[in-house]
């Protein structure tokens, strides 16, 4: 199956080719053809220069461009589409592009609005949310929402009013309120820098999170806020609450403000999910530190989810920024936040998969009756090596001659094996 994105050179778009391209035969568009071919040639997917060409041949065609051009884009494809094709876009809107859709997508094409409510930056499907909206269900329907389902992805169908309703509380409000708090802390002259030193646990949540809000595509963000139809109430209704709020505590009047606060979280109803998912984002991050600080001395795998490297190495010493690792006499300084620690299982993995193998044929004698294979379970369990294999088996009198061949990333974990099995009895020769 074909699956075409237009605009799969930046965003959304270029983290769906990693997403599809293991399933189906991707190609992708762009608006720089240089830029295009670079990430397709990196992405091993197809390129292609003509966006109604790529409209004439998908079997699936993702819309993944600005939301201010998904409509322009929309209307120039359309009558490309071939017979039986399916389109769809992953705008933050959803009104406009399926009023568009309607109007110029031929009788013999379906159409699917759709949002999947993260960002590029995410490297998982798992719980993620996606949100579909048609205002009609063909044969396409079922197809995508199974896929997606067994993507373990959280679908939510709903029509496109509703959709960017909600997108006005989800996006709106809360772009509006962080990126005014950002432009605050900068009239303010504060150097964010320094009050890490004074940070809560919660602090230091919230602004990652206005961070990550405030550093996205700003032109992204203005759109989001302009072209979603709910958005000057929702600004509106923001700036009075802030200004009733700033006036009653200018006025001293505790009681309004205790007032105002008890009302608005009743109005939350239940915390205890919040409380609760807050607390474990605390508890990872100290985690986190409080493994790496106990492993200063000791050689760790540190992993970026981002590109997938991996540095192993001794950890000489962290920061609340950065962990120094020791790389074979090379110092990396490698940024915690971006890094998930290797635990033993996955840094043995990484040692078989990477470093060069030394391979020590181990003669012994052991008791007659000896069990090998538990003898081979308990070595796996309790040493770091990648395979132990029987290769010869000869009963003399009372005693066996076995020969083991120990396959590890070291010398010293053959030596290991040696103490292990000396352990069961064995006489090694």
């Amino acid at each position: 199956m074909k699956v075409g994105i237009i605009g799969g050179s930046d965003g959304l778009g270029k983290t769906l080719i990693y997403y599809f391209r293991d399933e189906f035969d991707v190609i992708i568009t762009a608006r720089n053809h240089e830029k295009g071919r670079n990430v397709a040639n990196k992405a091993n997917v197809k390129y292609i220069e003509s966006n109604t060409e790529l409209a004439s041949i998908s079997d699936i065609l993702v819309i993944s461009v600005p939301i201010n051009h998904t409509s322009d884009v929309i209307r120039e494809v359309a009558g490309f589409m071939k017979e039986g094709s399916l389109m769809v876009d992953v705008t933050s809107i959803k009104e406009e592009p399926l009023k568009t859709m309607s109007e110029t997508v031929p009788e013999n094409v379906e159409y699917i609005p759709t949002h999947p409510i993260f960002g590029p930056r995410t490297t998982e499907l798992d719980n993620q949310v996606i949100v579909l909206t048609p205002d009609k269900k063909g044969k396409w329907f079922d197809k995508v929402y199974n896929y997606l389902s067994s993507k373990n992805m959280r679908v939510i169908i709903t029509s496109a009013e509703k959709h960017d309703f909600m997108m006005s509380i989800v996006q709106i409000l809360t772009h509006f309120s962080f990126i005014s708090t950002t432009s605050a802390i900068e009239k303010l002259k504060v150097d964010i820098k320094e009050t890490e030193n004074y940070e809560s646990p919660i602090y230091n949540l919230m602004i990652d999170v206005i961070a990550r809000i405030s550093a996205q595509n700003p032109y992204l963000t203005y759109n989001i806020q302009t072209m979603n139809e709910n958005g000057p109430k929702i600004r509106n209704t923001f700036v009075e609450a802030v200004s009733e709020l700033r006036d009653v505590i200018n006025n001293g009047d505790d009681e309004k403000f205790v007032s105002i606060v008890e009302k608005s979280v009743d109005h939350m109803g239940d915390v205890s999910d919040a409380l609760g998912r807050s607390d474990k984002a605390i508890r990872a991050l100290s985690h986190e530190y409080t493994l790496l600080n106990q492993s200063i001395g000791h050689e760790v795998g540190l992993k970026n989810f981002y590109t997938g490297e991996i540095n192993v190495g001794i950890l000489e010493n962290i920061t609340p920024r950065t962990a120094s690792l020791n790389c074979n006499g090379n110092i990396k300084e490698i940024i915690i936040s971006h890094i998930d620690v290797l635990d033993e299982n996955e840094l043995q993995k990484w040692k078989n998969k990477t470093l060069n193998k030394t391979v020590e044929n181990i003669r012994c004698i052991l008791p007659e009756n000896i069990d090998t294979e538990i003898i081979k379970k308990t070595v796996m369990k309790t040493t770091e090596i990648a395979e132990i294999e029987v290769i010869e088996d000869v009963k003399i009198n009372n005693s066996t001659d076995i020969t083991f061949k120990v396959t590890a990333v070291s010398q010293n974990d053959i030596d290991k094996v040696k103490k292990l099995l000396k352990g069961f009895g064995a006489i090694i020769e």
